[in-house]
């Protein structure tokens, strides 16, 4: 990766009680580069307006860049305008399709198929769907690298079944499920596929009409966007069995005490004034990680986790998670110091200014499937990350080792 890009981000110049600062906690969010926060601060300081609301000058310029930010976020996974929609984060856009299209076309006796590598994000939704429907919720189990069983998908999709919900890359330990072969067997079977993307989508090239997906969900905070900012993809032909989650408005046309007529796509789907600043740097940061290009950040990552892999695994007393092979998982490493709590690690790691998550990072059935209901200490990379940082991580995991032994 050219080194070069670490200048775009002005946070990684500060230092962390008294270290150069180390942010391993990009799973959780990423750094924003100046592009970014400039997008973000110069629309509230030129050009502050309402979108879709007026027709003097601020108004209509807001909206027109607001419509190129659709038109950019749909061009960074290569789909159509209409087919994106902007949501507050992952979570929104995935509730949008269990409240927007499951909740109308689910009944009883039908079933919702997901793993248990799923965040808690691609679980409650369906739960809480499925209750008030009388469907039913089925899950896959994993390996023990934490990969969904595809013997097991395959049996459980099935002719009943209406929806497939799986994530493009567990949030704990990395690991990329055959998400292609699962979004097979779920149109041969008759049912709609969903993934959510907030792992994979900021770390690989993805291509919404090679996948053949129906729905994809994704954050902005997590690639390099604003937070509250997030996209839902919905295939095109799905769009008019899809009801607004949020009707409000900005969503119609028309209404009269007899009825509506519906805005068209994507506007149906975003009720209220949206976060118009947040869209625009959005589309800034998707422009950032096109310009980089995103098989560079894939092979950066997979550059970064395997000197992690490599360097943890020689430590004697450190358990890690997930497959050992980098073209299996993303550039995330989740593991454990034997005799400690994980905690106990990251607040050790944060004195020495390295920034890491440690719990149970909204995945509680994956960690008590994986052995570890205590949670795991879970280092994430991204583009800005380099080798020498990891092996700062390695080293200062050695002294913690120490401690622990004594």
């Amino acid at each position: 990766m050219d080194p070069r890009i670490r200048e775009d981000f002005p946070i990684l110049k500060r230092e962390v009680n008294g270290y150069p600062l180390i942010y391993f906690d990009n799973a959780a969010t990423t750094q924003k580069p100046r592009q970014v926060i400039e997008a973000v601060r110069d629309f509230y300081m030129t050009l502050n307006a309402n979108v879709h609301r007026g027709i003097h000058y601020l108004s209509r310029e807001a909206s027109e860049l607001y419509e190129k930010a659709h038109e950019t976020l749909a061009k960074f996974i290569n789909a159509e305008f209409e087919e994106i929609m902007f949501s507050s984060n992952t979570t929104d856009a995935i509730n949008t399709v269990a409240w927007g299209w499951a909740l109308r076309n689910l009944k009883e006796g039908d079933k919702i198929v997901t793993t248990v590598m799923e965040h808690h994000s691609n679980m409650l939704p369906w739960r809480a769907v499925a209750e008030i429907r009388g469907a039913k919720v089925a899950y896959v189990d994993v390996d023990e690298d934490g990969i969904p069983l595809m013997d097991e998908m395959e049996a459980k999709i099935d002719g009943s079944t209406k929806i497939v919900a799986i994530s493009g890359m567990s949030n704990v330990t990395g690991a990329i499920p055959d998400v292609k072969d699962v979004i097979r067997l779920a149109h041969e079977n008759g049912a709609v596929a969903l993934v959510d993307g907030a792992q994979m989508v900021p770390h690989m090239p993805v291509d919404v009409k090679k996948l053949d997906v129906d729905f994809l969900a994704f954050s902005g905070h997590k690639m390099l966007g604003p937070t509250g900012t997030g996209v839902l993809y919905c295939r095109k032909e799905l769009l008019e069995e899809m009801f607004p989650a949020k009707p409000g408005g900005g969503t119609i046309r028309d209404v009269t005490l007899e009825g509506q007529e519906w805005a068209p796509s994507p506007w149906k789907y975003e009720g209220g004034t949206p976060n118009i600043a947040g869209g625009i740097g959005l589309a800034e940061a998707a422009n950032y990680l096109m310009k980089v290009g995103m098989d560079e950040v894939r092979r950066h990552e997979k550059e970064l986790t395997a000197r992690g892999l490599k360097l943890l695994s020689e430590i004697g007393n450190v358990i890690l998670y997930g497959p050992r092979d980098v073209e299996k998982r993303g550039g995330i490493l989740a593991f454990n110091v034997e005799g400690m709590d994980p905690h106990m690690v990251g607040a050790l790691l944060d004195s020495k200014g390295i920034a890491v998550r440690t719990g149970l990072h909204c995945a509680h059935p994956l960690h008590r499937r994986l052995g570890a209901p205590d949670g795991t200490v879970r280092a994430s990379f991204y583009l800005y990350n380099t080798v020498e940082e990891v092996e700062k991580l390695a080293e200062e995991l050695r002294s913690i080792k120490s401690v622990a032994c004594c």
